[in-house]
């Protein structure tokens, strides 16, 4: 299992990729039991009212999260690279630059 984290602006979403052998958590959605890899991970946006209050940077937001969206990937490669791109894609939907987004990709064991 592997954790795949984006920090920026003092705030930071952490995602799970479960690999061959390991099990996803099952719910309505998940994606075909074949994939081999999996990723889950929340997703999130700014609200005007109603959601949690974030600080990012000097912003302070309120932000409201969708359910996890889980994806099925054939490769090891494919999987860390989509949840990069989810990851970065969650922070520039509250305005913060791609670029500004620090990657980590560490075993859950590194984690704790």
């Amino acid at each position: 299992m592997l954790l795949i984290r984006g920090n920026a602006g003092g705030t930071g979403l952490t995602g799970t990729l479960f690999e061959p052998g390991e099990e996803p958590p099952s719910f309505k959605g998940a994606p075909d039991e074949g994939a081999p890899y999996v990723w889950v991970c929340d997703a999130f946006y700014e609200v005007e009212s109603g959601g949690s209050t974030q600080q990012i940077g000097d912003r302070e937001l309120r932000v409201a999260f969708e359910s996890p969206m889980p994806r099925g990937f054939e490769t090891r490669e494919a999987a860390i690279d989509a949840a990069k791109e989810h990851v970065r894609t969650q922070f520039a939907r509250v305005g913060v630059a791609a670029e500004d987004v620090e990657i980590t990709v560490l075993q859950a064991e590194e984690a704790h």
